[in-house]
């Protein structure tokens, strides 16, 4: 029989999809070789260019690490936590969940106390001293600690911060009393506690919230989070952090051990580097702010201040008693690692 134009066509189907077959494998393995890893943050979204320049720490990262491994290596930005709620991130990270995340590190604290370290009140009280402590003893220590509860380090961000206050100045101790105030971190609380201010818990992502319906009255976090959320238009009086600050907070980008270590040598140390190369974008990124935040509060009528060295003094003094002590208190780890950060000048 001879064969009919169904047949014909059948069968050029089947050689032209035989034809086309290994091109087909060719494109399925190259897809399949490039390693996608997402990299969460609370900030808001920008541009690579243009934004809170937390978020374009990570678009550059994931930029620089995509041409450096030829596209081997993937990093997917999720701003906002849009891809997981903010006090989730450091949890999924140490089990796997969550690849990468740029994370203020005391919020850790709940589970690893001794990251409570990275926002203690007066203990780092410039940026100079702050960026000492990667090289230093106490940097290699939090190091340590962090690479046993499954997170790797990858680039160190210090950021100051400064006060948002919707009525009156917080800028010396008596100025806490009666006022209710997020601080950031267990250790911050203890601190103006102990200057007579009620605290309040929560990412400074809600803190746009709290503020406008009432039950905040101050917000202590980073100059650029003083930006991104908003808060001149809430604020009657701004404490620059520009200068010296009691609050200095590590906001590293850290990475997952257990994903880290499933890369090649080559990756992992291509990951690290461009880590390390960052560094300097996010801490003139950082003091860029404190300039900026005066400027942006300033002009929507806030009354602006500083902190002198005096009323830093003062502060240093009840946090040593308050928020330091209570920290040594928590183990010899805690003790060791609050003692390595005091010789650090």
């Amino acid at each position: 029989m001879a064969p009919t134009r169904r047949t014909r066509l059948s069968r050029r189907s089947l050689l032209a999809a035989g034809l086309a077959a290994p091109a087909l494998i060719g494109l399925g393995r190259a897809a399949q070789a490039a390693t996608i890893l997402k990299l969460s943050h609370q900030f808001p979204g920008g541009t690579i260019d243009e934004g809170d320049f937390r978020d374009r720490m990570c678009r550059k990262f994931a930029a620089a690490v995509k041409e450096r491994s030829k596209g081997a290596i993937e990093v997917q930005v999720y701003p906002g936590s849009s891809l997981m709620k903010t006090n989730a991130q450091f949890s999924a990270m140490r089990k796997g969940a969550l690849d990468m995340s740029l994370y203020p590190l005391p919020y850790a604290g709940g589970e690893v106390p001794e990251t409570n370290i990275g926002l203690m009140p007066a203990l780092v009280t410039s940026y100079p001293q702050a960026m000492a402590w990667k090289s230093a003893p106490v940097g290699r220590k939090l190091t340590e600690i962090l690479l046993a509860k499954n997170i790797v380090l990858v680039s160190w961000v210090w950021q100051a911060g400064g006060v948002a206050s919707r009525e009156r100045p917080l800028v010396r101790p008596e100025d806490a009393k009666g006022l209710k105030v997020r601080g950031g971190s267990r250790e911050m609380d203890l601190m103006m506690k102990a200057a007579g201010a009620a605290t309040l818990s929560l990412p400074s992502n809600e803190s746009y919230a709290a503020m406008q319906t009432g039950a905040c009255d101050a917000v202590i976090t980073s100059s650029t989070s003083l930006i991104s959320f908003r808060l001149e238009e809430l604020a009657k009086s701004l404490t620059s952090g520009r200068g010296r600050s009691y609050w200095f907070m590590l906001e590293p980008i850290m990475m997952s051990k257990s994903v880290f270590d499933g890369l090649p040598k080559d990756q992992q140390e291509l990951i690290m580097a461009v880590g390390a190369e960052l560094e300097s974008f996010g801490q003139e990124g950082a003091q860029a702010d404190d300039i900026r935040v005066e400027r942006i509060f300033g002009k929507a009528g806030a009354k602006v201040e500083t902190l002198d060295e005096a009323s830093l003094s003062r502060w240093r003094d009840i946090a040593r008693d308050s928020a330091w002590k209570d920290y040594a208190a928590k183990s010899s780890s805690c003790a060791e690692m609050l003692k390595l950060a005091e010789a650090v000048a």
